[in-house]
């Protein structure tokens, strides 16, 4: 087999051990990496589990003892340079007289930024890099929209019709997707910082917007409901120790606000021109309360509303084989009007997976 070839192996099942650490490092990125002795076996490996704990890089180390001497390590993103919650993982490379660093892409963190692949390479370390570059970066989207823009990664999902229908004209949508496509909405839950919905969300369903994952965790609770119409006791609002924030109108009446119980944050928001929630205002507030990546499951209008002041930046849609065909029916972004097809919003299609008999689809907005 190829170097170049083994090297991207050695790279993708780095990547499945940096997805171990989903829902635990934020806002750290995920990160994987395996340690080769000189002899080309496999003598350790590790990912980042836990913000705080120690890095992937650390852990296959360890795993590694002695035997790192002289042999090669790999790691999808380039090792920090810098003191933070931990040493700097380049500075432990060079002390185990590593030969050789594949790297999958550089950080894009200022404090960074290549400065750990010169400090191996001034070391007299063999560097390989950009190994597997598009799917390390995909891995850490979150991680580089903080980092670059400073700004949460937003998200939506969809269930919906082949014709884009979540739900029937009488409201009817359960179940639309599978128990497989289902399970997989528990995966993202564990996954993000946050899970916005709406208040016609709450008083329609009645959800309780936890991830039901074995081992996960369950994301903050963030409720968009400008006008406090949503009842105290609906389950989204159980102290099951989670963080729930309410997002109203910065002019609510105060006396609608002592119905909630006190564990429950408010955020007062300004109201834009049609007289909802800002959401851009929001978005800040959220980032600025280390909120970091959010996951909105909401209805059409929500989600339109995200939509039309461009603040997604992905979109899973999961797919049912199944029409509905009532243009009555509730479609999954709605609130704004297209005249010119050439205006509409674009997305650009990424992975797809199967839930049979239905499939996700990831799109970016462009």
């Amino acid at each position: 087999m190829h170097k170049e070839n083994i090297n991207e192996n050695y790279m993708k099942e780095c990547l499945e051990l940096a997805k171990k650490g989903e829902g635990a490092v934020s806002p750290n990125p995920l990160v994987g990496s395996i340690v080769l002795d000189k002899d080309g076996n496999v003598v350790g490996k590790g990912c980042h589990e836990k913000y705080g704990q120690a890095h992937a890089e650390i852990n296959a180390l360890n795993q590694a003892g002695n035997k790192a001497e002289g042999g090669t390590i790999y790691v999808s993103l380039e090792p920090c340079s810098h003191h933070g919650k931990t040493p700097p993982c380049i500075d432990r490379i060079i002390k185990e007289k590593i030969k050789t660093l594949v790297v999958g892409m550089t950080d894009p963190n200022p404090l960074v930024s290549g400065e750990g692949i010169k400090k191996a390479k001034n070391a007299g370390i063999e560097v390989i890099e950009n190994i597997l570059a598009t799917e390390c970066e995909k891995t850490n989207e979150i991680f580089i929209k903080n980092i670059t823009a400073k700004k949460p990664f937003i998200a939506v999902k969809t269930a919906s019709t082949i014709d884009g229908k979540i739900a029937t004209s009488t409201g009817s949508s359960k179940w639309i997707t599978s128990e497989a496509a289902r399970e997989e909405v528990q995966r993202l839950r564990n996954k993000y910082d946050a899970i916005i919905t709406g208040s016609n969300t709450i008083i329609a369903d009645n959800p309780s917007l936890t991830c039901r994952q074995q081992g996960g965790k369950n994301p903050v609770r963030v409720i968009i409901d400008s006008q406090l119409r949503t009842p105290a006791n609906s389950k989204v609002y159980n102290d099951d120790g989670t963080s729930i924030i309410i997002a109203t109108s910065e002019n609510i009446d105060k006396n609608k606000l002592k119905i909630y119980p006190e564990y429950i944050n408010i955020i007062k928001c300004p109201l834009n021109y049609d007289n909802k929630i800002d959401l851009e205002y929001l978005v800040e507030k959220l980032y600025a309360q280390e909120i970091f990546s959010i996951l909105i499951e909401s209805g059409g209008k929500l989600n339109g509303a995200f939509l039309k002041y461009n603040l997604i930046d992905k979109v899973y849609f999961f797919i049912a084989p199944k029409i509905i065909g009532d243009n009555t029916s509730i479609s999954s972004f709605e609130g704004f009007k297209i005249e010119n097809i050439n205006e509409s919003k674009e997305f650009k299609f990424g992975e797809v997976k199967n839930f049979p008999p239905d499939i996700m689809i990831e799109g970016y907005l462009k």
